[in-house]
């Protein structure tokens, strides 16, 4: 009796180990995929980038191992389109930057170039997005700078996990801070000496603005902006990049342990996603650009390639420049998606014909998460729009309701994995002696 239990355990462990192992493997290799960096190319000499001395500096860190599309460019473009500061990007090193879903930054300074930029002077206000490497040896010269600038008067807004950045760093001992649902949880055990706080978008401590969830930091940026150039800016700036939520109570979701069932799904059985091109073309708004790259990124339903018309470098809305990892003639492409105000783009011989994301008025996450609806399915649009903390009040959600396909897969798996093993106990007991 004993041995038939254990062989039936045994079997149960065999038929639930495939997809098992799969899904971990997929879901490992989807989030690496999201910061992979791109192929070796020629780093573009820096643009000229006009500096007055009578405007406050801010300015956007990223990483070595790149950031959060999102947490860079939304607050990079509001900063900028309110015309009140000059704004920057650094890194430790001006090369490329993969953002999330591959999108290479070239930043505008290295620390010492951004140094030699201001004379010696801090910046006024700092923005620190989150990182892949968090807490690991490869963010020291990061955290080193930051808290020298702190120590020279620097302001401080970190968007959604940026807050372990800092507290990283040492920055946030003894202060409230919050970051994103998913992980704040883990950043409290991990940084205990840091007053975590749950359930709002953006925390004040003064001279420290942390904020919440991935598009929480765009209210934490308009709060800066507030604070620094008044309430008439900052409302202009929310109307410059679509966000009618400026002044109102928008929710934050509650910690939670686990994705949603659709997330999973898509990390763990989407095992050949397609590879969807994203457009790039000078004069590109940075959050229309963010919010395609995160909007697919965060689904776990795609891998994002970004091509441009000849693969060479593009200058942003606000004077960004980005490295496409391919030409739109050379990249084999299953979609092709387009956003911002391009029209008219003929694809290659063979090619997806292109999608415009913004082929209406609207916010750009809210018309990138409807489009995401229609393309895979409502319930991985839903758990996008929830991990990015974007109100779902302006999005229109279409399409199937749930993803049937990667549902379809482990059960399939099981299946077969049951009909092997019941094989197996068959061919067990055509073996055994008969008995007299």
């Amino acid at each position: 009796m004993l041995k038939r239990l254990a062989f039936l355990l045994a079997a149960i462990a065999a038929v639930l180990a495939v997809p098992a192992v799969g899904a971990t493997v997929s879901a490992l290799g989807a989030i690496d995929a999201l910061y992979a960096p791109g192929p070796p190319r020629a780093v573009p000499a820096a643009a000229p980038v006009p500096h007055d001395p009578a405007k406050p500096t801010a300015v956007v860190v990223v990483g070595d191992r790149g950031a959060v599309v999102s947490d860079a460019l939304a607050p990079y473009e509001i900063l900028a389109a309110t015309g009140r500061f000059n704004v920057y990007t650094v890194a430790p090193h001006r090369e490329p930057e993969p953002l999330t879903g591959g999108l290479d930054l070239v930043p505008d300074f290295d620390f010492a170039g951004l140094a030699a930029r201001l004379g010696g002077s801090a910046p006024d206000l700092v923005v620190v997005p989150a990182f892949p490497d968090v807490g690991e040896p490869g963010t020291e010269p990061v955290t080193t700078w930051l808290r020298a600038q702190a120590a020279h008067g620097s302001k401080l807004l970190s968007v959604c996990n940026g807050g372990a950045v800092l507290a990283s760093a040492g920055l946030l001992d003894g202060r409230p801070a919050t970051a994103h649902w998913l992980k704040v949880d883990a950043w409290a055990a991990e940084y205990p000496a840091v007053r975590w706080v749950r359930g709002m978008r953006f925390v004040d401590d003064g001279n420290v603005v942390t904020t919440a969830g991935i598009l929480s930091g765009i209210d934490g940026t308009l709060h800066w902006v507030e604070r620094l150039a008044g309430p008439a800016v900052a409302a202009d700036a929310a109307a410059a990049i679509g966000w009618r939520r400026y002044g109102t109570a928008v929710p934050v979701h509650p910690p939670a342990g686990m994705p949603d069932a659709a997330a999973i799904l898509n990390a763990g059985f989407r095992w050949h996603p397609g590879e969807t091109g994203v457009l790039l073309a000078n004069g590109i708004g940075e959050v229309e650009l963010a919010s395609v790259f995160d909007t697919e990124g965060q689904s776990l339903s795609s891998r994002t390639l970004a091509v441009g018309f000849d693969g060479g470098p593009i200058r942003s809305r606000h004077g960004l420049t980005f490295l496409p990892r391919a030409s739109l003639a050379s990249a084999r492409l299953d979609r092709l998606l387009v956003p911002g105000a391009i029209r008219g783009v003929t694809p290659p011989p063979g090619g997806p014909a292109p999608e415009y994301v913004h082929d209406r008025p609207g916010f750009p996450y809210d018309l990138a998460v409807s489009g995401l609806s229609r393309r895979t399915d409502v319930a991985t649009a839903r758990w996008t729009a929830k991990v990015l903390e974007l109100p779902t009040d302006g999005v229109v959600f279409e399409g199937d309701t749930w993803p049937w396909l990667p549902t379809a897969l482990p059960i399939a798996l099981i299946l077969l994995g049951a009909a092997v093993v019941v094989v197996l106990i068959l061919v067990r007991r055509s073996r055994r002696p008969e008995t007299i």
